[in-house]
């Protein structure tokens, strides 16, 4: 008996420690009046750093944090700092970094949505956040291990994060019949960024950012900021000073010992359709190259990441050799020979470091050679890209 009241007294003492912390969490909510959640497939990252950058152009007191390549808060003078994780990446971060803005009297907080399974969506939204104004930047066949098995499943699972009674706003094309069925549900009202928007935003527009930023980006950013209040010049000046997130697109071009080597950095566009436009820009924007090259980063945690890709690059303008890098590499060449890849252009290298991923790439590109890094930024990704940083003259620009 004495054990079953001391187990209900200490049930009840972390219940009434939880409801505290709620309180608490909604208060300091409360004192920021623009509350902006950021969610999608691809560049969510960035359209945060946009959004954030243009508000603090006009005046706003604003903060932001990532979860991009690496998660970074973001301080009203723009300042960034890595977000301290004790662990593995956790949802409930989020209440420090709400703590973290309304101590720095912030007017506007931008935040990216850092969850991936359906039911932990809703949470940060309805739990965390409460935005006054959501965005979801699209819906692309990625991380169908938690949120498919198909696209339009991903979609569902990314509106989970949607409002009630708030903006939610998308460049996403494909799925808005699931969009408007969210926002009616919610009473949210869905503004939709379309082809005319995107093609507004001139190439003078994209050509004055100091890395690769794409138009449908900018133009979501825009719209978000001038439903803020924020004029068009002022929200791109701010864009165009702002830090890009680390795992940008960007290309180091190698004159290694009288090899010229190309590297492209596509590691972050995880999806297929992403990674197969950056692929076919390269090999358009560098046709003369002797060899193309392409390493996967694979990961065991993303089995399926690594089927997609490897079922659809057998399908894209080939390369000359397929370097598997990082873990759970048989998934990925397994699906690849199974796709029509021929498997002698399969070169494993699981668990090599960066240095021995270089010059295995460096044998492999004879007098010249196109080389693109794909799949997953994570891990050996991002060593690779510095590596090949280091080493040669850095175009942030070249698409």
């Amino acid at each position: 008996m004495d054990g079953s009241l001391a187990l209900l007294g200490t049930t009840g003492s972390l219940v009434g420690l939880g409801l505290l912390e709620s309180y608490f969490h909604r208060r300091k909510l409360a004192t920021i009046p623009t509350r902006i959640h950021v969610n999608g497939t691809r560049g969510k990252s960035s359209v945060t750093r946009l959004i954030a950058a243009g508000l603090r152009a006009s005046g706003k007191r604003t903060c932001a944090k990532t979860t991009g390549t690496l998660a970074r808060m973001i301080l009203p003078d723009g300042a960034e700092y890595p977000v301290f994780r004790p662990a593995r990446a956790n949802v409930i971060e989020q209440i420090r970094i709400v703590r973290a803005a309304a101590e720095l009297e912030s007017e506007a907080l931008v935040i990216e949505c850092m969850a991936l399974i359906p039911y932990l969506q809703w949470l940060c939204e309805f739990m965390l956040v409460h935005a006054t104004h959501s965005v979801i930047t699209n819906a692309r066949a990625d991380h169908l291990d938690v949120m498919g098995p198909g696209e339009n499943d991903v979609a569902w699972a990314l509106l989970g994060m949607v409002p009630n009674d708030g903006k939610l706003y998308t460049a996403e094309r494909r799925h808005l019949d699931a969009f408007r069925k969210v926002c009616d549900d919610r009473k949210s009202e869905l503004i939709t960024v379309g082809e005319d928007e995107v093609n507004a935003i001139q190439p003078l527009d994209l050509a004055q950012f100091p890395y690769i930023e794409h138009a449908e980006n900018v133009a979501l950013a825009l719209r978000v900021l001038s439903d803020l209040g924020v004029d068009r010049a002022t929200a791109l000046q701010g864009m165009w000073s702002a830090s890009p997130d680390p795992g940008i697109m960007t290309v180091a071009e190698l004159d290694f010992f009288g090899r010229e080597i190309v590297f492209v950095n596509g590691f972050a566009a995880n999806d297929p359709e992403s990674t197969e436009r950056i692929w076919n820009m390269a090999c358009d924007r560098y046709p003369s190259v002797g060899k193309r090259i392409m390493i996967f980063n694979c990961r065991f945690d993303r089995p399926d990441r690594s089927r997609q890709l490897a079922e659809c690059c057998a399908a894209w303008r080939p390369a000359d050799h397929y370097v598997l890098i990082g873990s759970g590499t048989y998934i990925f060449a397994k699906h690849a020979i199974n796709a029509g890849l021929d498997s002698r252009k399969l070169v494993m290298a699981e668990g090599d470091g960066a240095p021995e991923i270089f010059e295995k790439v460096v044998s492999l590109s004879g007098r010249s050679s196109l080389v693109m890094g794909m799949a997953n930024i994570g891990g050996a990704g991002l060593d690779v890209v510095r590596y090949f940083r280091n080493r040669g003259i850095v175009d942030e620009k070249a698409f």
